[in-house]
């Protein structure tokens, strides 16, 4: 049994020691290049979490971030902080080789010291409902779990694909996506979900902001006069219920004020085919109680 597991132990170690380097670019265009695919990977972001799953990798996580929640198994991966603050010292304790970042800015401050640590970076930043398949299919060439990311990107697409062709002909409708109410902010043209917006026929009142989440005030919302409301809160903090009392609203006037669950939209990752698909649904939904 022991002459077993020996040559099996020493096989292993051929295979590893024969494995072609690996090489793609991440979201930044940067080259990222890896002497055998990663084995030890941390996640940077819960959507950086979901994209692994997805790929193929999920058992190959060593660390995450606070809200790295989905899937079920994700819950029991060791945290090494969050947006805001990382501990250095357990990811290096971690022995990583590879590291999936995503730039925003609580975190940016955080990126130096994880360069210091002379660790391979992969920085993964869809904007793109198309870009999210993409991230899949690299992160699975940099885990070296192709045959299982290469069908999930697949996948992807195609249901991407089917609620395009659904939706391609709908009449628009102009909307606000809210994200939170205190402070009052949206997202604009930068931002994933605008794509998802405009997927279903929604046209956003505030794509043109030029930073990704602006903060708007309420008159801004009353003089754009969107005709639906989109909140993704949960449950009663950011609700798009506070504008219940501006009946001049057409949002308000159509019974347009919907809820959907936010993390299936503001985490660019494969679970925004069912957002994607539960938006398509709010959206019609307020083509249908247009008044002739």
């Amino acid at each position: 049994m022991k002459k077993l597991l020996l040559a099996a132990a020493l096989f292993a170690a051929a295979v590893a020691a024969n494995a072609s380097p690996v090489t793609v670019r991440d979201d930044d265009g940067n080259v990222v290049t890896l002497p055998k695919p990663a084995q030890r990977v941390i996640a940077m972001a819960p959507h950086v979490t979901e994209l692994l799953f997805a790929a193929g990798a999920g058992d190959k996580i060593v660390g995450a971030v606070t809200y790295s929640d989905y899937p079920e198994a994700a819950k029991k991966i060791p945290r090494v902080g969050d947006n805001r603050l990382i501990d250095m010292e357990r990811v290096a304790a971690m022995k990583p080789d590879l590291i999936v970042i995503w730039m925003h800015g609580g975190f940016e401050r955080q990126i130096e010291g994880l360069r210091k640590l002379g660790i391979p970076l992969f920085h993964s930043e869809p904007a793109k409902l198309d870009a999210i398949a993409d991230n899949v299919e690299r992160l699975g060439q940099l885990m070296g779990t192709e045959s299982v990311a290469n069908a999930t990107a697949a996948d992807i697409r195609q249901q991407f694909a089917a609620l395009t062709k659904q939706y391609a002909s709908r009449p628009p409708v102009r909307l606000f996506y809210q994200v939170w109410d205190k402070p009052l902010y949206t997202l604009s043209s930068k931002s994933i979900v605008s794509d998802s917006i405009r997927l279903c026929g929604g046209v956003n009142i505030f794509a043109d902001q030029k930073v990704t989440a602006p903060v708007v005030s309420i008159e801004a919302v009353l003089q754009a006069n969107p005709e639906a409301i989109i909140g993704t809160s949960e449950k009663d903090y950011g609700s798009v219920d506070l504008w219940k009392p501006y009946g001049t609203l057409l949002a308000v006037q159509n019974s347009n004020l919907f809820r959907l669950q936010g993390d299936l939209l503001n985490r660019a990752g494969p679970r925004m085919v069912a957002g994607t698909k539960a938006l398509c649904e709010k959206i019609d939904e307020a083509r249908q109680h247009r008044k002739n």
